[in-house]
């Protein structure tokens, strides 16, 4: 059995490390509660977008979503990997890397994969296995609209060039504080209008539409792809907060559990220190009345 001293430096360790992680739940918690009011307040506008633009597209007759619409064979294929830059997240960053993993080497095997890595998390995993094209990991020291935009441009524009035949997103989803669920999803090229059939069709009316539906579908592209991945980015932002609280409020427990053992081992070993120098005593004492 481990001495005294031992067991009381375990014990003052445990105690530390369980108040770093019980301030780091509580941090994630705050966080989390924006990130989760930020991502609620933004879905309705996403979706909606969405739903506008394949209304319009599905009115238009022949290919309305100019180059960003192009379908090609797919030979060349990047990966925008949005995971977190900061670790004590559970397996957060592990289930996107390896979905990324196995894009590359089941779904794409064979093809020119190459990764656009939003979190220095994702960029140290990836780039031991994966052609890391770029890193936007300081997206989250502003992650503001704007600068996501920027980065769904030079997506637009890889694209359009011909640089890439599809652009694939990787993020976790957010569905509650402990719930998040990997999605892959493509950004480019647009997935065509899914044709409605009469009995689910809405009633047709009959709009004027100013400029035309044409010129308002391209114009709404852009936007819509910009939309996309920042939702993405949110939505991974979200769910990292949701992990990281999850994680520290498991360690916590764990924490007090081995805690709690090592008092019980300690006041177990005491009380054997008394024991014996009691059986000492008396020992000594038998031994002079001989």
């Amino acid at each position: 059995m481990a001495n005294l001293k031992e067991i009381r430096n375990r014990i003052a360790s445990v105690s530390s490390t369980m108040q770093i992680t019980s301030a780091m739940k509580m941090v994630s918690a705050a966080k989390l509660k924006k990130a989760q009011d930020a991502i609620t307040a933004m879905r309705p506008y996403s979706q909606k977008l969405t739903e506008l633009l394949q209304n319009l597209s599905a009115t238009l007759e022949g290919n309305t979503g100019g180059a960003y619409a192009e379908q090609r064979a797919v030979n060349k294929v990047l990966i925008v990997a949005i995971t977190s830059n900061r670790g004590l997240c559970g397996a957060f960053n592990a289930n996107v890397i390896k979905q990324i993993n196995n894009l590359k080497d089941v779904v794409y095997a064979g093809k020119q994969v190459d990764v656009l890595a939003i979190g220095k998390k994702g960029n140290d995993a990836l780039s031991k296995s994966c052609t890391i094209i770029a890193n936007e990991s300081s997206l989250f020291d502003s992650l503001t609209f704007e600068h996501t935009a920027q980065i769904a441009k030079d997506l637009m524009t890889r694209f359009e060039d011909g640089q890439y035949d599809r652009i694939e997103l990787v993020y976790n989803h957010f569905k509650n504080a402990a719930t998040q669920e990997v999605l892959t999803e493509q950004f480019l090229p647009l997935a065509p209008a899914e044709a409605t059939t009469a009995k689910d069709a809405p009633a047709a009316a009959d709009y004027i539409f100013e400029p035309s539906k044409e010129e308002i579908v391209l114009s709404l592209i852009p936007l819509s792809l910009k939309t996309q991945l920042y939702k993405a980015v949110r939505d991974s932002f979200a769910s990292e907060h949701g992990a990281r609280m999850t994680a520290m409020h498991k360690a916590t427990d764990n924490a007090t559990e081995m805690r709690n053992q090592l008092k019980l081992t300690y006041n177990k070993a005491r009380q054997a220190a008394i024991t014996g120098e009691i059986l000492e005593i008396v020992g000594g004492a038998e031994a002079l009345n001989n």
